[in-house]
């Protein structure tokens, strides 16, 4: 690479790091870099998530006080998405490329709309119940299932995993929208650490990328912490759904 590619993959590091914390769509602004400098696909998608790896450590941390109102669920996002990034991983490495290319941008396009209609679902769902509830702030079984499934998304190619998480969460607890945002990037810390350890074994990587991606991206997850947990919840659920659209209209393309 020279020293402008240097350059843009550092900054696509940063970019990336605040999406983490914020819309989790930084693949989206990572991986095309890492292409665009002529990394070949795979080996850029595992060097992607190594790379970004930093990105949820960071933001996680400075989600610390939501992570700590609600550590069992938050230990439950953990397992999930940790046992189901190990799939993802090993799809990846074992499936042909481009083997979801046609049903992923789909798939986000779908959870995106979920997204957007929570609140009305929600309402929905609350109309139907007879009786007063309790607030749900535990994962039942179908919650549990989902992410799992969403762990396996994030270890296989990841971008939009944070919009579906958002669903996931969104629909399955009754927990505010910035508790939401902590625990969704610390889904996709779980995702990537897992896959990540996995690549580090049986994956070709791009390990000048890695470290200019990690140098970014740590900082961007920290500062995307700090301005996720301020958003407005309309504001956030809108930008959440323009980024999944975002992203399958670019993956369709």
């Amino acid at each position: 690479m020279t020293g402008l590619e240097h350059l843009a993959v550092l900054a696509a590091g940063l970019g990336a790091g605040v999406l983490t914390s914020t819309v989790g769509v930084a693949s989206l602004l990572s991986f095309p870099v890492l292409l665009a400098v002529g990394i070949p696909p795979v080996v850029a998608n595992a060097s992607n998530t190594v790379g970004l790896v930093p990105a949820g450590l960071s933001g996680s941390w400075g989600y610390r006080a939501e992570l700590r109102a609600h550590p069992r669920i938050a230990a439950a996002v953990i397992v999930t998405c940790a046992l189901g990034s190990i799939a993802g991983a090993t799809l990846l490495l074992t499936l042909p490329p481009g083997v979801f290319e046609s049903v992923v941008p789909w798939l986000i396009l779908f959870t995106c709309l979920l997204v957007g209609a929570q609140p009305t679902i929600s309402r929905w769902l609350a109309a139907r119940r007879r009786g007063p509830a309790p607030e749900r702030h535990g994962m039942s079984p179908v919650t549990t299932a989902f992410s799992v499934l969403t762990g396996v998304y994030g270890g296989y190619f990841g971008a939009g995993s944070g919009v579906m998480m958002v669903a996931v969460l969104g629909l399955g607890t009754d927990l505010e929208l910035r508790f939401v945002n902590a625990l969704k990037t610390l889904a996709v810390l779980a995702s990537n650490l897992v896959a990540t350890v996995i690549f580090l074994v049986v994956a070709d990587l791009d390990w000048t990328a890695i470290l200019l991606l990690a140098a970014g991206s740590v900082v961007g997850g920290y500062v995307g912490a700090r301005v996720g947990r301020r958003l407005p919840p309309t504001l956030f659920r809108v930008l959440i759904v323009v980024a999944g659209v975002t992203t399958a209209v670019v993956m369709l393309v």
